[in-house]
């Protein structure tokens, strides 16, 4: 048996506490990097350059910083739906301001709502195996949800809380200003991308969208609920590595989705 699925499976054995589920002060211009910092120039692509980047940028501390704290402040107390009045904490986000990478998930739940925190459970123990399996760390790319509140019995997002989430989802981005979006699952693809597509079809796939490159790959949850997606889902943490390693940037034209 291979380490990777003994990992899922001591996962597995921590998961039935969870049930299944079906951006402030902004840099100036001269703050941000370049979008072309991914580039192997700059990205070490040797064993263990990657982590070194991370840590470097987890210690950076800067405008886009004290941006994202201030917005947490602005937000913290958030009643726009109805998740305000039944949540524990908000889930804001955690990672380096100055990530080339945001991981997008869907809605936090029961240990994230407990925390304050994303992906602390299950899920976001074999996220942090998969990132360390592409040289990564939590430290040094930055995590967030669609939704900052956990939907009652880890149910699905309702539109109507997608939309009044939304907003402080694209803040949050606006003010990092990532590289790569990583959307993990249905929800936080179509919601990024503004188009009703199943993650199964598009996983493992660069898109263009709003000058901004989105890299969609199935959710960690889902690979703790049906084991023939852990394979896939690995293959798409290859596959962001060997991309990131490229040196892409995004397409300066209108979104690239030629294929619907």
């Amino acid at each position: 048996m291979q380490p990777m699925i003994l990992v899922c499976l001591d996962l597995i054995r921590e998961f039935p506490k969870e049930t299944p589920r079906s951006a402030p002060k902004v840099r100036s211009d001269a703050d941000r990097r370049p979008l072309t910092r991914i580039a192997c120039g700059n990205m070490m692509t040797v064993e263990g350059g990657d982590k070194r980047m991370d840590a470097e940028n987890a210690a950076r501390s800067g405008p886009a910083e004290e941006a994202l704290r201030q917005f947490h402040e602005e937000i913290k107390d958030c009643q726009k739906c109805l998740l305000g009045q039944c949540r524990t904490n908000l889930v804001f986000g955690t990672g380096s301001a100055e990530a080339e990478i945001v991981f997008v998930g869907e809605a936090p739940g029961y240990h994230e709502d407990q925390q304050g925190e994303p992906f602390v459970g299950a899920a976001g123990k074999l996220l942090t195996r998969l990132l360390e399996r592409i040289g990564r760390s939590r430290e040094g790319v930055y995590i967030a949800n669609v939704l900052k509140c956990r939907p009652p019995q880890n149910r699905s997002p309702y539109p109507d809380e997608i939309e009044s989430c939304k907003p402080h989802l694209f803040r949050q981005i606006d003010i990092i200003r990532p590289t790569v979006l990583c959307t993990l699952g249905n929800f936080a693809t179509q919601t990024i991308i503004g188009k009703r597509v199943g993650i199964s079809t598009i996983h493992g796939r660069r898109f263009d969208v709003d000058n901004r490159i989105v890299f969609p790959i199935y959710h960690p949850a889902a690979a703790l609920h049906r084991g023939d997606l852990l394979e896939p889902l690995e293959q798409d943490f290859d596959k962001l590595k060997d991309f990131l390693a490229s040196g892409a940037v995004p397409v300066r034209e209108p979104e690239q989705l030629s294929f619907f």
